[in-house]
């Protein structure tokens, strides 16, 4: 008979539930993860992480499955009907500073695979799929769920209940939460393809074929896998454009359809809108359950990530007593600007592509075009740094943190791997009282003093600029920069307000 409480509940084991799941598990929380489903569905949805996203998912032990299933992205380009190019993006040389590829295509089944065999090996980690929420009331002691499982109903407490269940979230629903909307809704046909012969690409370019008689986006998935996504027309109902004899006509005009065979068709419709409340109490929504965006930036999935790694340190630390439940309205001030940001990017993208009026396509791109071919590329732009979380007027506070290594023995490993999902001081030169103290709570500190803490780049001593200290958020961004104490007294004021202001 499942057990009467716990300590979060969390409803949807989706790869962003599954990820909460994770690092609350290894931070010791006691957690209940349903879903409605019983296995893994079995074909690729989300196709892009970004190596940000990368760097999390390692956090959780999964990122090593997850390369492994995955090709980096050489360019992305939007070209017009013609084949001109409109716009382009390359990555730089070599890896990130987190030490993953900036951009890469992956399979989600092999993702959430990962996650769900971590989540196994968490004994504070309970998994019960097949069970799906059917209602809760929440006061401000915790939630009283009502869940529906293969042998019948049954009611479990909760100090916090979290829906990470997607787009039509009941959680949500039931919250009374209502959606902005910031003005984007296309329909699109989606077809995934798997290579035949032992063919692992088409390609390393994703492709938004701009063509206003049809947009076309064309990307290579995980190795042996490809994805097309086409832009329905006026009238064109889902019924029509899933049939054989409408889909294989629109396949060959992007390549032979002897060689692929097609594993999912699907008519989405890409939007973009918002929760206006990530958190009513002891409730909180992740994921699509609190946002939506059309997927031209490829950040659904990165956004959900994200999510779950800024939301499971501060529940851990509100559990555990170091922190006070008002540090959880944190969690939308910082994340739902940069989620809003993002969006904003892809609806902007969404909106060069989706452009059926001839007219106004081709004025798109005489404007478009009127610089030099070169010109039209560019790196690929990093995402908005976050806008608050950290020390005010620190300009490097809201950045990601780069993933310095640790000598061991004749070699080395990721500092990730010996911290884990907790705060951390970075010192210039050797320790000091104030650094024991942060160790002591729970924090974990490295020097550059000593030759233990990795540089080679020189990218921590560029980040520090002379300072005493960093120091860096679970989540990995960087909290702010200055002497130890001073760091430490403003992140325990932001550990019990929410805020690191005096």
């Amino acid at each position: 008979m499942p057990g009467a409480k716990t300590e979060v509940l969390i409803s949807g084991l989706g790869p962003v539930g599954a990820a909460l799941a994770v690092y609350l598990g290894r931070l010791g929380v006691e957690v209940v993860a349903i879903d409605r489903d019983t296995a893994v569905y079995p074909l690729p949805r989300a196709a892009h992480l970004d190596h940000e996203t990368m760097r999390l998912l390692h956090l959780a032990g999964a990122a090593e499955a997850v390369s492994r299933a995955s090709q980096p992205l050489s360019a992305y380009e939007f070209r017009t009907g013609g084949g001109e190019l409109l716009m382009g993006f390359r990555p730089g040389a070599g890896l990130a500073p987190t030490g993953f590829p900036m951009s890469s295509m992956f399979h989600q089944p092999t993702l959430e695979h990962a996650l769900r065999e971590g989540l196994a090996a968490l004994p504070s980690v309970s998994t019960r799929l097949g069970h799906a929420l059917t209602g809760f009331d929440a006061d401000g002691e915790g939630v009283r769920a009502e869940v529906a499982g293969p042998d019948g109903a049954y009611e479990l407490r909760a100090r916090y209940l979290v829906g990470c269940d997607g787009g039509q979230s009941l959680v949500r629903r039931r919250l009374g939460i209502e959606l902005d909307d910031m003005g984007f809704d296309e329909p699109w046909l989606v077809i995934d393809a798997r290579l035949k012969d032992g063919r692992e690409r088409l390609g390393t370019i994703g492709l938004q074929h701009c063509d206003p008689k049809r947009p076309v986006t064309s990307m290579p998935m995980a190795p042996g896998r490809h994805r097309w996504e086409f832009m329905l027309r006026p009238g064109e109902k889902p019924e029509e454009v899933t049939e054989d004899n409408f889909l294989n006509a629109l396949v060959s005009e992007v390549v032979d359809p002897s060689a692929v065979e097609i594993d999912r068709r699907a008519v989405y419709r890409f939007h973009a809108v918002h929760a206006r409340m990530w958190r009513k109490g002891r409730v909180l929504l992740a994921g699509d359950a609190a946002h939506q965006m059309p997927p031209f930036m490829g950040q659904g999935l990165c956004s959900g990530t994200r999510d779950a790694a800024n939301l499971a340190w501060k529940l851990a630390a509100c559990l555990n007593g170091r922190a006070s439940d008002a540090l959880l309205d944190s969690y939308q001030r910082e994340r739902d600007p940069h989620v809003r940001a993002i969006t904003e990017m892809a609806v902007f993208m969404g909106k060069v592509v989706c452009t059926q009026n001839e007219e106004v396509a081709a004025a798109r791109d005489r404007d478009m075009t009127a610089r030099p071919e070169a010109e039209r590329f560019a790196i690929m732009p990093g995402l908005p740094r976050m806008t608050s979380g950290g020390i005010e007027h620190d300009q490097a506070a809201g950045t990601v943190f780069p993933e310095p290594w640790l000598r061991s023995g004749d070699g080395r490993r990721r500092l990730d791997d010996e911290a884990g999902l907790v705060p951390l001081l970075i010192l210039g030169g050797a320790r000091t009282d104030e650094a024991a103290v942060f160790e002591a709570s729970g924090g974990y500190v490295a020097s550059l003093a000593g030759g233990a803490l990795l540089d080679p780049e020189g990218t921590v001593a560029a980040l520090l600029d002379g300072h005493e200290a960093v120091l860096v958020r679970p989540d990995r961004y960087v909290f702010g920069r200055g002497s130890a104490a001073a760091l430490i007294a403003a992140w325990q004021r932001y550990l019990a307000t929410g805020s690191a202001s005096a």
